[in-house]
């Protein structure tokens, strides 16, 4: 089997359900043959890499530890779900502290183990918070450090899908920005369904207003929904996605979806933040621009953006951040 490289994969928290299936869809895509698998839980983690192995892929080349510095040593990309699960009844904030710690933890780990990484994708929630706690403490640039945002604009595509009765992909241009939790912004003015656009749908019958307000609820309550569905936290959609977000850093190749990236730009008014924004995911990390929306929408993202703020200094009232204005003592990377 052909590879995009050979370069190491880390997978942390591969004992449990997001990260065993990270590792079979990272070995699924040919990513490359070189993964290491990566948890506490040894006996949980060995059957896993067990589990792994049965597969058989050709050339694969699957590790296991419960050691951090061998997993992240030499490693190029790094992929996290290695936080505590949301569980029925919680909100992603209801995690912060303990993952927060975790995400701080992870960070002074990459500055130790892979300080050049290409890319460190984290995904257990508050994940926009575990995400800028670990790139302050990191040591890396801006967009080496990313975050999943992908699947609240995957929710919206499904249930707009769901609601016309027409293939997923047949809705196009779906965009949520800003936090992934229920402050999201969730963009209507981006999207197609069939080629038509959806602010021409919405306020018709064929969308009415109520239903295109319970569209954006059920796509904020998305992950809520699976718990309740599933028992269990979302781990098969998280695993896909946080793989494919790899796969772009290696091969180039456009990723569809926007990601988490770290923002600090005063003139659009987003400042030592780590949100969804339009982004691109290549060799060189992660890049981003401005959304385009309209007024209503905009001001939406700031909505996030100032929630966001406020969990950022939750988090530096915890201890588990210095100061904003003291970041780029810890990360020098980060004023560049």
């Amino acid at each position: 089997m052909s590879h995009l490289t050979q370069d190491k994969l880390a997978i942390l928290g591969s004992a449990g359900a997001i990260g065993s299936n990270m590792v079979q869809s990272a070995l699924t895509v040919g990513l490359t043959p070189n993964v290491v698998m990566y948890d506490p839980f040894e006996k949980g983690n060995e059957g896993a890499a067990e589990e792994i192995y049965h597969c058989a892929f050709p050339g694969a080349r699957v590790t296991f530890t419960t050691d951090i510095g061998e997993a992240l040593k030499g490693a190029s990309y790094v992929i996290s779900s290695g936080g505590a699960p949301r569980k029925e009844g919680m909100t992603r904030e209801d995690l912060l502290k303990g993952n927060a710690e975790i995400a701080a933890q992870l960070g002074k780990d990459i500055r130790t183990h892979c300080p050049d990484v290409k890319l460190a994708v984290i995904i257990f929630n508050p994940a926009d918070v575990t995400g800028l706690v670990a790139q302050v403490h990191s040591g890396l640039p801006a967009g080496r450090v990313t975050t999943l945002a992908a699947l609240d604009s995957t929710r919206l595509q499904t249930a707009l899908a769901q609601h016309f009765k027409i293939p997923q992909d047949d809705v196009t241009g779906c965009r949520t920005y800003g936090g992934h939790g229920e402050m999201m912004a969730v963009f209507a003015s981006t999207a197609k369904v069939s080629g038509t656009p959806l602010t021409d749908l919405i306020g018709t019958p064929k969308l009415t207003n109520e239903a295109w307000a319970a569209i954006q609820e059920h796509v904020r309550q998305g992950g809520k929904r699976i718990i309740q569905l599933r028992g269990r936290s979302s781990f098969q959609s998280p695993a896909h996605q946080s793989v494919m977000m790899v796969k772009a850093a290696i091969d180039g190749k456009a990723y569809p979806w926007p990601a988490g990236v770290y923002v600090d730009s005063p003139k659009n008014g987003f400042e030592k933040i780590l949100m969804a924004m339009e982004t691109k995911i290549g060799t060189n990390g992660v890049t981003w621009e401005m959304p385009r929306g309209t007024d209503e929408e905009i001001a939406d993202l700031r909505a996030s953006y100032d929630h966001l703020v406020k969990m950022r200094e939750e988090v530096i009232g915890m201890g588990l951040l210095p100061p904003a204005s003291e970041w780029t003592k810890l990360n020098p990377r980060l004023a560049s």
